[in-house]
């Protein structure tokens, strides 16, 4: 009907003398394209062209790749936080490293496994984030895994994070083998040479939940770093950590803070050992005396 209409409207015009109107053009059907939605590119995917860090190459090649790998080191301003995903069952273990620039740290390190369920959490306390960085290997079996990290220190202490699933620090054979038992609200202390530049700490359990606090002393009631952790199985998720003893009078003071039905087993151990140190005494300075000195 529209058409018809339209066709007589121009024979109308074509009559008309002295006017320059053009004809309407009649109406014509253009395709319609479906509808089509477009995905991004997601960290995780069990599609064989993705690997579990996202790379489209299947294989991790950090050379390769122009943008900015999940593994790189990333700032927490003070008073927030920032988490790292794992879809990829692949990925059994991550290294979570934490430093400062020389100030003090104060963070906590969350495990997500599904909505609502913290396996693993702990709250770091460090006194000098350079001297003494942070450095904890955290199980994560069964993907997808969030690890959640929040810098709970003044907006004036920012922290440097690198969580990390390549090149993992393990423990050595002689950590794996020389496991001692703590009993329910007992302690056990550990005290090092100068020459121990840094000791491996592994705690586990039984299956059961695993409570404790890890203490870096330096001289009497000194603590360079508090760590308070908590996990759920510690058979399942045992805790493996680094710790740098620069210095002088080390010493590693563990507590198992669960009632006296969960024992803990730990295992703490030189990690790396300063052979060029020096027991001689340094004096700096000048000295000055006054008045007779008398034997």
């Amino acid at each position: 009907m529209t058409n018809k209409l339209i066709k007589i409207f121009n024979l109308m015009l074509m009559g008309a003398n002295g006017f320059n109107i053009k004809p309407f053009p009649s109406p014509t059907t253009k395709p319609v394209n479906s509808p089509f939605m477009k995905i991004g590119d997601q960290v995780g995917t069990n599609d064989s062209k993705y690997n579990y860090y996202g790379s489209r190459t299947g294989i991790f090649d950090p050379s390769k790749s122009n943008s900015k790998q999940i593994d790189d080191p990333f700032i927490i301003q003070g008073k927030s936080l920032r988490t790292w995903s794992y879809r990829s069952p692949y990925v059994e273990q991550v290294q979570v490293e934490l430093k400062t620039d020389g100030r003090p740290l104060d963070s906590d390190i969350e495990l997500w496994q599904g909505p609502d369920n913290t396996p693993c959490k702990m709250r770091v306390y460090l006194e000098n984030g350079k001297i003494r960085p942070f450095n904890v290997i955290l199980e994560t079996p069964r993907g997808p895994n969030t690890i959640a990290i929040r810098n709970i220190g003044q907006v004036e202490f920012p922290i440097t994070a690198r969580v990390s699933a390549n090149n993992i620090d393990n423990p050595s054979a002689e950590c794996l083998s020389s496991f001692t038992v703590i009993q329910g609200g007992a302690l056990r202390t550990y005290p090092f040479s100068p020459v121990v530049d840094s000791v491996q700490v592994l705690l586990k359990t039984d299956g059961r939940p695993l409570n404790s606090r890890i203490e870096l002393l330096q001289g009497p009631n000194n603590n360079k770093q508090v760590i308070e952790l908590y996990t759920e199985d510690g058979c399942d998720r045992p805790f493996f950590c680094i710790i740098n003893t620069p210095g002088s009078g080390n010493v590693i003071r563990i507590v198992n803070t669960a009632p006296i039905e969960f024992p803990l087993y730990s295992s703490v151990v030189p990690n790396s050992i300063n052979h060029d140190i020096s027991y001689e005494a340094k004096i700096s300075g000048d000295v000055f005396m006054e008045g007779p000195f008398v034997y």
